[in-house]
């Protein structure tokens, strides 16, 4: 009787020894799939610091420029799915809503300092939070533009800006620069014209209507005020618009940041390569609005808003989920964590951020403060985004690069929307 119950008592030690041994698989891990390509190396490292400290395996995966919503529908049906993804509009919330967990009374959640960003279902769970703030124009070289004799106060509107970058290209070979970087068409760039240029004449026609959902149809009423900046920006560039198709966005922030062009349309998420991979200084820095011909433009401030939101995938394992959450918590509170998404993203929307030395952010926080009201970004809104956008690219490049018509820019435009917005709801 005493051998059995000595048995037992080891058998007990062996199981309750193998649980604690177990113990590490209980932490569970984090499989964040990551939106930008140019942060890739910071949450690389950040990831790799977090699982020093703690133990918890993280791993970062980047989907290559303009191809997230492929991966991530590719990499959710695998078993090891994302645990932490990206759901930056509406449409993302219609496809990925029966993934995302509800955010509301999580330390993480309770760490930000505003709601304004966030995505919601219909019963005010918050779905995905908007954990950066950014804003796009176009990045000018000050030093260049002063070499050209002229200053920012000098643009103020369309025909302005229209007048010096024309001036600009009538002297390039005496002045050694362009007016533009080239507007390339290749996948890794187009998203700026498709995506973000295309916001111009959305906002104002939805400001227009009221439009505060995503609409069925739209009218392309401001499609020659899109026609106006496109015209500009290829004609007066690096390149000949035949050249378009292939130029990609490396080449043109290469361009930007060797000094052979004064404006450079993308964002405040430019600020590190530029000053870190290209030296540039940041007091030659800044950024202005996109001005496309508008009536009353002239107190526009820079297209500000986000679509970096997070999400947490609410079918991964409860360890899994739990991991991520405290990883999203330590990357919004601690000093690595802050430091980095400073540096990486300027402001975020958290109690423990830090100030962004990020002189774009400087300028738009300057527009608002002056009164000029913000060019929010309508483009969120899009149906069938990427296949919406495909077919605008593809009637640009006809356009510009094949002696194409502009009537099918409009086209790709408006009835592209609708037909995407009918795929989408059908």
């Amino acid at each position: 009787m005493k051998k059995k119950i000595a048995l037992l008592l080891t058998m007990a030690m062996s199981l309750s020894l193998l649980a604690g041994c177990g113990g590490k698989e209980d932490k569970g891990s984090v499989y964040y799939l990551n939106f930008k390509p140019e942060a890739d190396a910071a949450w690389q490292e950040l990831a790799k610091t977090y699982t020093e400290q703690t133990g918890v395996e993280v791993k970062v995966v980047t989907a290559a420029s303009g191809t997230y919503t492929e991966t991530l529908t590719a990499e959710m049906g695998k078993s090891s799915a994302p645990t932490l993804f990206q759901c930056g509009n509406a449409q993302g919330l219609e496809t990925w809503g029966d993934y995302c967990l509800d955010l509301r009374n999580t330390p993480f959640y309770n760490e930000m300092t505003t709601d304004e960003f966030n995505l919601k279902g219909e019963n005010g769970e918050v779905l995905a939070v908007g954990y950066c703030y950014e804003a796009f124009g176009l990045i000018t070289n000050t030093e260049l533009l002063a070499k050209a004799g002229y200053t920012l106060a000098d643009i103020t509107d369309f025909a302005s800006l229209k007048a010096v970058v024309e001036d600009i290209t009538a002297r390039s070979a005496e002045l050694g620069f362009s007016a533009f970087t080239s507007a390339g068409l290749d996948g890794s760039s187009s998203w700026r014209f498709s995506g973000h240029l295309a916001n111009m004449p959305l906002y104002y026609e939805f400001r227009d209507d009221n439009v505060t959902s995503q609409p069925a149809t739209i009218t392309g009423a401001y499609l020659d005020y899109y026609k106006n900046i496109w015209d500009l920006y290829i004609n007066n560039a690096t390149c000949a618009p035949s050249e378009l198709a292939a130029k990609t966005g490396d080449e043109a922030e290469a361009e930007f940041g060797n000094g052979q062009a004064v404006f450079y349309q993308n964002g405040t998420w430019e600020y590190t390569n530029l000053t870190t991979t290209f030296g540039m200084n940041p007091d030659n820095l800044a950024m202005i609005p996109i001005y496309c011909g508008v009536d009353g433009e002239a107190a526009s401030a820079l297209c500000c808003g986000t679509e970096n939101c997070w999400a947490v995938n609410k079918k991964a394992s409860e360890a899994d989920v739990q991991a991520t959450l405290d990883f999203m918590k330590w990357v919004v509170s601690s000093d690595e964590g802050t430091t980095m998404m400073a540096e990486q993203f300027g402001p975020i929307p958290f109690n423990s951020a830090k100030e962004s030395e990020n002189v774009f952010f400087t300028d738009a926080n300057q527009y608002i403060a002056d009164g000029n009201y913000v060019v929010t970004w309508a483009f969120n809104h899009t149906p069938n985004v990427d296949a919406w956008r495909a077919t605008v690219v593809s009637a640009l490049l006809q356009y510009s690069a094949n002696g194409g018509s502009w009537d099918d820019v409009e086209t790709a435009f408006v009835k592209g929307w609708e037909s995407q917005y009918a795929a989408e709801h059908n």
